[in-house]
């Protein structure tokens, strides 16, 4: 009987170590098809603002001319998701003698609200937004950039997000999740993804770009946000507005090629090879410009200025306007 114990623990071994190299992501992004035949294999971990909408059932309306449901509304996870509040991604921290809100939290305490969510060791994670705007998308972009900065590699997001999951036609679920405390634990930080605000300041001198991931009339300083203390763009700053980061279809947000990422850095001044910082108003629609270059089109000389203009004008330092 101990020869065929041995097959079988062998064979066992065999089938792990192939299973093992048949969950390797496929690249930072996945699509539906692609998940849909995983899921038993990665951890799922869905991000979003709005919990709630994690137990409600989707929303769909019908067009009147083709007479299709069109969805109108995400609810509801997919099979076995975790989920991540967008709240706790973000953190207030002490920089010099102040309290900076919507930081990066600091290594155990992010590693401490990534357990609490019930993300595993040795797994990969497949981020899912919302999916229905870009911001939703930057959601888990943002996280995405927070598990790279503490080491984990093995992390992908759902192309489309939870939207493009159920025009694909693919089922969620309304039951809650239990509750299961996670083992997840960061590796060695990266804090060469992390730009602070000598790095902005310093970045012409540097040879490094700026690129300003918020909407046109916040980088020309037409309008702003009431917690960034003023108007307009970090000097030099080129702009890569976050409506231009996606295609719709079908009710969903889209990645694009890396081919016309690159064309499209280039139309708006950016050199998609060389160094480059990311910013925004609180280090959230920054993580767009961030993925796309860093993770997308493979320019990994791309940092993330955490603190973005929240900090930037906290400190008094200056910004360029058309008014």
């Amino acid at each position: 009987m101990k020869p065929l114990f041995h097959a079988a623990a062998a064979l066992a071994l065999v089938c792990a170590g192939l299973s093992a190299r048949a969950v390797e992501l496929p690249g930072p992004v996945v699509d539906a098809a692609w998940l849909a035949g995983h899921l038993n294999e990665v951890q799922v971990v869905e991000v979003r603002s709005d919990v709630a909408s994690f137990g409600r059932e989707p929303v769909f309306e019908t067009d009147k001319k083709s007479g299709k449901k069109v969805l109108s509304e995400v609810g509801g996870h997919l099979p076995g998701a975790r989920l991540v509040d967008f709240k706790v991604v973000r953190t207030e921290r002490q920089v010099g003698d102040r309290k900076i809100k919507y930081l990066i939290p600091e290594q155990a305490d992010f590693q401490a609200r990534m357990q609490a969510a019930g993300v595993m060791a040795n797994q990969p994670i497949v981020l899912v937004p919302v999916g229905q705007d870009i911001a939703e998308i930057d959601e888990a972009l943002r996280l995405y950039w927070s598990f790279k900065v503490y080491g984990e590699d093995k992390v992908a997001v759902l192309d489309g997000g939870a939207a493009g999951w159920l025009a694909d036609g693919h089922g969620v679920s309304t039951t809650p999740v239990a509750a299961a405390l996670g083992t997840w634990k960061a590796g060695t930080p990266r804090p060469q993804l992390v730009a602070s605000s000598d790095d902005v300041a310093g970045a012409a001198t540097a040879g490094v770009q700026l690129v300003d991931g918020r909407p046109l009339p916040q980088y020309h300083g037409l309008s702003k946000r009431d917690f960034v203390g003023g108007y307009g763009h970090v000097a030099g700053a080129q702009v890569l507005a976050p409506e231009l980061l996606t295609r719709a279809a079908n009710g969903a947000l889209y990645f694009l090629p890396a081919k016309t990422y690159e064309a499209l850095l280039k139309a708006s001044g950016v050199d998609p090879a060389k160094p480059a910082i990311s910013y925004c108003n609180s280090g959230h629609l920054a993580a767009g410009p961030w993925f796309v270059m860093s993770e997308i089109v493979g320019n990994k000389s791309t940092r993330l200025y955490d603190g973005s203009l929240y900090l930037w004008t906290l400190e008094q330092r200056p910004l360029v306007s058309v008014q």
